[in-house]
């Protein structure tokens, strides 16, 4: 058994709020139901402050899903944790995330505070947090850029107030592995037992799951994340890659999540259904051809055994097989197995004959269709019987 890593989903929040994303109350039941099938650990629902749509979504989600642990966002202020501990005064498994920038470039141009204020203002948030619910979060936005002292002084404060779990993100998704786990690693010693390290990436240099997987290594048992990737700019963390790697490389990533992969696939699918776009078609896990094959060795490899070319079996995710895809790089091998698979037994002569049809075809177009190649079959088969 590996060690236990928590998956924060953050879909509804960070994943919504980016464009083309947006959703509807409705929507947000719809998309947290699957989310609760899926296993993670604790659903931030909204941010309350934000709209009346994001508080009514934060009622609704817990009080329709009560088992899940269901988190609000709130900037570190009284109003905002106020409104947040009044839209999860329902909830059975309420948590109040609470947040303020660090850096020092975020201090002097958004919030124009000094260290001292926003170290008073973290404080003051999660003591007033913990007033609401017994379970708080404290974000020290754009971490990743902040003095490491300064990043530790902040984050055994805000425990010392009453903060379970310290996130730790990089919001602008500067950072890289090496540099993520070195920070990650120090404030884990600093904090040993008293708290929970959570990590939030965004992928605007593609590093997002390389950073939280380095984090993981170095100490957080806490990830922030998205189906798809969904979220701001270049989107979050992807929740499905995450998963997938621990369950597919224990042997170098030894955690453990409580998901339940089989639902990957079609949680990717819903979501898609909702907002404005899917995932690229090469998207790694539930993207169109993370399972598809079409060079000709692939096609061979793949169906003398799969495993040649797939590291995931496919029904583990919720796809129920991989596919050829039969276009100008496809051998021989796989273009009679889709003959088979369409009705056509072929001898060598007549296999030629529909393979040299099949790449003059294949030539001209991005993909050839199963009813073309029937009826280059039932061509040759005619011609060869005359």
């Amino acid at each position: 058994m590996g060690q236990r890593v928590y998956i924060f989903d953050t879909t509804l929040r960070d994943g919504e709020q980016s464009p083309g994303c947006s959703m509807t109350v409705p929507e947000k039941l719809r998309m947290a139901a699957k989310l609760a099938d899926l296993g993670i650990d604790i659903m931030e629902a909204g941010f309350p402050i934000a709209s009346e749509g994001d508080f009514e979504a934060v009622g609704a989600v817990a009080k329709e899903f009560p088992w899940v642990q269901v988190a609000a966002l709130a900037r570190s202020n009284t109003l905002d944790v106020e409104r947040a501990a009044k839209a999860l005064e329902n909830a059975k498994r309420p948590r109040i995330h609470t947040f303020i920038a660090t850096s020092d470039i975020h201090l002097k141009f958004k919030l124009n505070k000094s260290r001292e204020q926003v170290l008073e203002a973290a404080v003051r948030s999660v003591e007033l947090a913990r007033k609401y619910v017994d379970d708080v979060e404290f974000s020290a936005e754009d971490a990743s850029r902040t003095d490491i002292e300064y990043l530790t002084q902040v984050s055994k404060a805000v425990v010392a107030a009453g903060a379970r779990t310290v996130n730790l993100p990089d919001t602008v998704g500067y950072s890289v592995p090496s540099e993520y786990a070195e920070m990650i690693g120090h404030v884990v010693r600093e904090l040993g037992d008293s708290a929970i390290v959570s990590v939030h990436c965004h992928d605007d240099l593609g590093l997002a799951v390389a950073n939280s997987l380095a984090a993981v290594q170095a100490g957080a048992r806490q990830v922030e994340c998205t189906i798809n990737g969904i979220g701001e700019r270049a989107g979050n963390a992807s929740l499905e890659e995450v998963v997938m790697c621990f369950k597919t490389r224990p042997d170098k990533l030894p955690y453990i999540t409580g998901i339940h992969t089989e639902h990957l696939y079609s949680a990717s699918q819903l979501l898609t259904s909702m907002i404005s776009f899917g995932p690229q078609p090469n998207k790694a896990i539930v993207g169109d051809n993370a399972f598809a094959h079409e060079a000709g060795i692939h096609q061979d490899g793949y169906l003398k055994e799969k495993s040649t070319y797939e590291i995931i079996d496919p029904r583990t995710v919720g796809v129920p097989e991989g596919k050829l895809i039969l276009g100008k790089h496809s051998g021989r091998h796989a273009l009679k197995n889709r003959c088979e698979t369409l009705g056509y037994t072929l001898d060598i002569k007549e296999l030629d004959l529909v393979y040299k049809g099949f790449c003059a075809l294949a030539d001209r177009v991005k993909g050839v269709r199963n009813e073309q190649i029937a009826q280059l079959c039932q061509e040759i088969k005619a011609a060869v019987a005359q």
